[in-house]
């Protein structure tokens, strides 16, 4: 295991205090400069404000209210417009919408961007849902092409919706969220994510204390079916908790069956021409075990570290196209392990309330892999460009050898047998 140090970084003023899920980056405005997207930082507060920050600029580019305490943020499509909308819960039970995209869209060539209009109605939108909100995804879980709206709860329950449009009109924010579906798990969920089946569709997974995991059966095409007389179609009959669950239980000794577990899914293999297949997927604890998975059955490798993890997330730090898994514990103790279980840690000096990794516009215009850490001293870090050439570590011999002309110039001067001699 190998220490490294990023030393870009910038500090984002940040006076509130936060739940761990409420933190998330994204192309917020719609800025994209053509395929490729800028994203921002999203953070919501206890207070019910919800904070968008925008390139390097210590202050947030924008500031809405929302009701009640934020316990998770999001970005994305989930009204499958083409466009990305900011998405805030309450865990009073307040879903809202914001489109945030600014009038000129791209603003002008100097990178100024003319703000949202806050005032405007058809650019929000606010519904109460089940209240006691803990965790939420926005992905396709059905394999539909559209986006559903996923929420965890702290009693155990999760529930799918889906935006339902009540307008012909593209720009306005009307409609509603609908219940798909509700599932009761068994133990507390602390992630929810999608990993591909061997037959390349999505398979909704949530996380299970003591390292396991249970995928939810999205069944509601089956439901959809027309109705026999003897079948009750009612709302309360479709808010019942039918268990369309399968529960997982990974392989290894686990020293608490009541852990704290996290979990993400579809981590990147790569760009290569290998046929699909089960996708990858990573589990942290609390109590420091890390695991990779293909499918629930393999076990890639399982680390163990001495650092309570509260956070996981994925991101390609080498370009390679390969994902490495990424994890955070509560003092900012950060490790970076990739596919071949190479292990890169990264500390930083202060105590961390929440964390997320991702993409970030910083400086210019482009995305660059960063890492967010909140901390308790009213100060947001992101360090931005966290790349490394390589994950292993390697030596200067071994560097030599891989360089065509390198490797020429020792075999003429017979530098390569004085070099292995020098180890012995």
């Amino acid at each position: 295991m190998r220490s490294v140090s990023y030393v870009r970084r910038v500090a984002l003023d940040f006076g509130g205090s936060l739940f761990p899920r409420a933190v998330s980056l994204g192309d917020a405005d719609n800025d994209a400069v053509g395929p490729r997207e800028l994203n921002e930082l999203v953070v919501g507060d206890t207070n019910g404000k919800l904070f968008v920050y925008k390139n390097d600029e210590s202050q947030p580019w924008t500031l809405r209210s929302c009701q009640g305490m934020l316990t998770c943020v999001g970005v994305g499509d989930v009204c499958n417009k083409k466009k990305n909308l900011v998405v805030a819960v309450s865990a009073e039970g307040w879903f809202h919408l914001f489109d945030l995209t600014s009038p000129s869209k791209h603003g002008d060539v100097l990178g100024h961007h003319e703000l949202p209009n806050p005032d405007d109605p058809k650019m929000a939108f606010k519904q109460h849902i089940p209240a006691n909100t803990k965790v939420m995804l926005i992905d396709d879980i059905d394999g539909d092409g559209k986006n559903e709206l996923v929420i965890g709860y702290t009693d155990r329950v999760v529930r799918a919706f889906r935006w339902e449009d009540s307008s012909e009109s593209s720009d306005s924010l009307s409609g509603q969220l609908v219940l798909l579906k509700k599932w009761l798990l068994e133990g507390q969920v602390d992630s929810l994510s999608v990993n591909p089946d061997a037959d390349g569709s999505p398979q909704m997974m949530v996380s299970q204390p003591g390292c396991g995991y249970a995928v939810l059966l999205c069944t509601w095409k089956q439901e959809q079916q027309p109705p026999t007389e003897t079948v009750d179609t009612s709302a309360s009959s479709r808010e019942g908790p039918v268990r369309d669950v399968i529960l997982h239980q990974t392989s290894g000794r686990i020293h608490n069956k009541n852990v704290s577990t996290h979990l993400i899914g579809t981590i990147g293999r790569g760009c290569s021409k290998e046929p699909k297949g089960l996708g990858l997927f990573a589990l942290c604890t609390l109590d420091g075990t890390l695991k990779l998975m293909e499918g629930a059955d393999k076990l890639l490798w399982s680390v163990q570290v001495d650092h309570q993890l509260f956070a996981l997330e994925k991101l390609d730090v080498t370009g390679n196209g390969y994902e490495e898994v990424i994890a955070c514990a509560w003092d900012g103790q950060t490790y970076i392990i990739d596919h071949n279980r190479t292990v890169a840690r990264f500390q930083v000096d202060e105590n961390v309330s929440a964390f997320c990794a991702g993409f970030y516009s910083c400086k210019g215009d482009y995305n660059s892999p960063c890492l967010v850490y909140v901390s308790f001293n009213h100060k947001i870090y992101i360090y931005w460009d966290v790349q490394l050439e390589r994950m292993e570590s390697t030596n200067l011999l071994k560097t030599l050898e891989n360089n065509s002309e390198c490797g020429e110039l020792l075999l003429r001067l017979d530098l390569k047998m004085m070099f292995r001699l020098s180890k012995i």
